[in-house]
C-alpha cells in the first residue's frame, strides 16, 4: 500500500541517508578509540549523527574539550580524503533529481569539505542550501540545524519532512517539530513516523500547496 506524506520543503541527513559511509567512519573511529581502551559497542552507539567533538565528549567525560577540537579537526581532515567505500545509498540521486524544483536541503553533522568530498564520491549534487558543522553551535541531537534549514528555506517547521537514519538525528528532528522518514535498519528503533529501508521506494509529486512524497 502506497503511504503519501505532504510535504512544503525536505531536509536531508547525509551520512547514513544519502551516502553510506558506514565502513569509513566506524574504522576510524574505532581506531582513535583503541589507545583510550573504550569499548568498541559503546563508540559505535554513540557517534552516528553528532559531530565528533561531541562523540568525544560523552565517550571521554572528563577530557579537556580543547583537546577534543583538536582531534575532531585531525580527524574531519583524514575523513575527507579516506573515501573508501563510500557509496550512494540506493535511490539518493534519483530522489535529489526529484527534489529539485522543490524547497529542500542538507542537514547534516559533517564539515563543508567532508560533506563535498563524500556526495562527490557517491556522484551526488549537493542542494543549494547545506546546513553544515559550521553553521551551527549545537550538533544533533539539537534541533538548530534542522530548524535554520527551515527559517531558511522559509518553511513553518511542522511543514517539514526529515529523511534521518540515526538516533541523533531522528531525535533532533522531533524536537523541532518535525516528521522523519527514517531510512535504513537502525532507523526504526527511533520511532520515525515512516520508515525505508533505501530511498528506492520514495516519490515526489506536485500538489495544490506544497508536494507529495510518495512510499512505496
Amino acid at each position: 500500500m502506497t503511504e503519501t506524506v505532504p510535504a512544503r520543503a525536505v531536509l536531508l541527513d547525509m551520512d547514513g541517508t544519502l551516502v553510506d559511509s558506514t565502513a569509513v567512519v566506524e574504522r576510524l573511529w574505532l581506531a582513535w578509540a583503541e589507545p583510550h581502551a573504550l569499548d568498541p559497542q559503546r563508540v559505535l552507539e554513540v557517534i552516528h549523527g553528532r559531530q565528533g567533538h561531541q562523540s568525544m565528549a560523552i565517550l571521554l567525560p572528563e577530557r579537556d574539550h580543547a583537546i577534543n577540537l583538536h582531534e575532531n579537526a585531525a580527524m574531519l581532515a583524514t575523513e575527507s580524503s579516506d573515501l573508501d567505500g563510500v557509496v550512494e545509498i540506493a535511490g539518493a540521486a534519483a530522489l535529489l533529481r526529484a527534489l529539485a524544483p522543490h524547497p529542500h536541503a542538507i542537514v547534516t553533522s559533517a564539515d563543508v569539505a567532508l560533506m563535498q568530498a563524500r556526495m562527490t564520491r557517491a556522484g551526488l549534487t549537493v542542494p543549494t542550501l547545506a546546513v553544515t558543522a559550521e553553521s551551527v553551535s549545537a550538533s544533533k541531537p539539537d534541533p538548530e540545524g534542522f530548524l535554520q534549514a527551515a527559517s531558511a528555506l522559509g518553511v513553518d517547521p511542522a511543514d517539514c519532512v526529515v529523511f534521518e537514519d540515526s538516533g541523533a538525528g531522528i531525535q533532533a528532528a522531533h524536537a523541532a517539530g518535525m516528521r522523519v522518514i527514517g531510512v535504513g535498519p537502525h532507523a526504526h528503533a527511533h520511532s520515525p513516523e515512516f520508515r525505508v529501508d533505501d530511498l528506492t521506494r520514495v516519490g515526489v509529486a506536485a500538489a495544490e500547496d506544497g508536494f507529495v512524497l510518495t512510499i512505496d
